[in-house]
């Protein structure tokens, strides 16, 4: 199976698959035998080759290390135009005017890691574990979740508990995601749903637990990077999937090939890629990221920079209402007529209304506004603006959701950098 880039096959997924065969086809010879694969600590001779230099300090590298000379390029083969982030793990953002597609297309969707990817991904051999406090556990291929389920497809936003963050004043540890850590692509699969009803749920149950094939970021394996879940009664709503495919083709390796949750208006956190088990619980889910601080929030508006102890922080669930404009990239050069388009979500809830300002808030322009798809999308608007004269614009976009919340210009701050859902303006030059 040559590498193949006009298929967007990633480099890491193609050494994980045969490495042997990798090494031939990009430097013609036989790989180590010790080699672990490209994102699992790939042979020196290997990246070596790549750099075209020696490491002398290669002894220092920790696992799971992209060099920084060629991150960017390889680390996102088969995405088009996100930013790299962070490379330990993979964090990378799309910018919003590469998000105007009415579904997120997988090459344009946001890349969120907790750990190292696992290197074994064959769809073939995968299997998904439910247990815990079921009346019968099961363990389940991939074929048996076709055959034994309804499949279906839906679009379904997934969105970072911190797409925001950067721009928090005091900054706010993490990594500084702007505005794209967002995307609602085509996700097939079989409801979570219906696989819990099949293994039966306790009448104790209180909680999911969510678990992946991704290592530790040190290499120990009995450390998880991240376990997340959700209270039974999210689990058992009809748009939460099992997913095996995205948008009509496999799942991008970064994006939790071959089997993932997509948890759709909750932190993508509870969305666990790679997913190997879900566990069942008659109480709130203890994994990594579930607790202490981790996707919480403080109980209380808070000043900028407060300490807030631990007891009072509590887990965030469902993502507030957010619009996005798409259509112009900031600072662009424009004639005095546009069409703006964007997106706009809310959670579980529905979006009501989005309306735009070019005049710094002082009147506002609602927009054409299509409802969702299905349930768990977020909705496309769209509205022709005319700017009065030549010069410097904003053009400002809010959305309210159907509880009657309207998205704010500024929200409190927060010690973690969550749920920043400021309105998003745009600068516009207009000639």
């Amino acid at each position: 199976m040559p590498f193949d880039n006009e298929k967007h096959q990633g480099i890491s997924e193609f050494f994980a698959r045969n490495p042997e065969e990798a090494d031939r086809e990009f430097f013609g010879r036989i790989a180590h035998s010790d080699r672990r694969g490209f994102l699992g600590g790939a042979g020196l001779a290997t990246v070596g080759a790549m750099l075209g230099l020696s490491i002398p300090f290669h002894r220092n590298m920790p696992q799971g290390l992209i060099p920084a000379a060629f991150a960017a390029e390889d680390v996102l083969v088969g995405k088009d135009g996100l930013t790299l982030l962070n490379d330990r793990p993979i964090n990378a953002e799309t910018p919003p005017h590469f998000l105007d597609d009415d579904i997120t297309p997988t090459n344009r969707h946001f890349i969120r890691n907790n750990g190292i990817p696992p290197e074994d991904v064959d769809p073939a051999s995968w299997t998904l574990t439910v247990d815990g406090l079921v009346d019968q556990e099961m363990t389940l291929s991939i074929d048996d979740l076709r055959n034994q389920f309804e499949v279906v497809t839906m679009a379904l936003v997934i969105e970072c508990g911190g797409n925001g963050r950067a721009f928090f004043n005091p900054p706010a540890k993490g990594n500084q995601w702007t505005l794209g850590a967002v995307g609602c692509s085509n996700w097939t699969g079989v409801r979570l749903k219906d696989v819990l009803e099949k293994a039966g749920v306790k009448s104790n149950v209180v909680y999911t637990a969510h678990y992946g094939a991704d290592g530790h970021l040190s290499g120990d394996t009995s450390k998880l990077p991240i376990s997340r879940g959700v209270p039974i009664a999210k689990a058992l709503t009809d748009d939460v999937l099992i997913a095996f495919e995205m948008n009509g083709g496999a799942l991008h390796p970064q994006n939790g090939a071959p089997l993932r949750l997509v948890v759709p208006g909750w932190p993508g956190s509870c969305s666990q890629k790679w997913l190997t088990r879900i566990q069942l619980r008659d109480q709130v889910h203890d994994g990594p990221k579930m607790t202490g601080t981790s996707y919480r929030v403080p109980n209380r508006s808070v000043a900028p920079g407060e300490e807030v102890a631990k007891e009072d922080f509590v887990i965030i669930e469902r993502m507030p209402v957010k619009s996005l404009i798409t259509s112009q990239e900031n600072n662009s050069e424009i004639g005095q007529e546009i069409e703006v388009r964007g997106h706009a979500w809310s959670g579980d809830r529905t979006v009501d209304r989005v309306d735009l300002s070019i005049d710094f808030g002082a009147t506002w322009l609602t927009a054409e506004l299509d409802a969702p798809v299905n349930s768990g999308a977020w909705q496309n608007w769209r509205q022709t603006v005319t700017f009065p004269k030549a010069g410097y614009y904003e053009v400002w976009a809010r959305a309210m959701d159907s509880a009657g919340v309207m998205q704010p210009f500024a929200i409190d701050w927060n010690p973690k950098g969550y749920l920043n859902n400021t309105m998003h303006r745009v600068a516009l030059r207009v000639g």
